[in-house]
């Protein structure tokens, strides 16, 4: 299945944004390891949940533009059938 530009591109944005999560995870630990194990775990976990909620956010798109293909593809069934029904 071929896919366009706006899949492609949302799908390079969702593999990006687990490359940030990561790495950004790693460094906001190390910068606050110096204020104490506690506040560094905290600090990472408040991070790590606030990307993975936009990475939803992201994949939300996606699934939008799929249900819109779908319910495209639904309309031009419906439209057939209905004219072959009223002639």
């Amino acid at each position: 299945m071929q896919k366009d530009i706006y899949e492609k591109i949302i799908s390079f944005l969702l593999g990006a944004s687990w490359a940030i999560v990561l790495f950004g995870a790693l460094f906001t630990f190390k910068i606050f390891i110096n204020f104490g194990i506690v506040i560094a775990i905290f600090t990472t976990m408040v991070y790590i949940f606030i990307a993975l909620f936009l990475i939803l956010a992201i994949d939300a798109f996606l699934v939008n533009k799929q249900r819109l293909q779908e319910a495209k593809k639904q309309t031009k069934l419906l439209e057939k059938i209905y004219t072959q029904v009223t002639s």
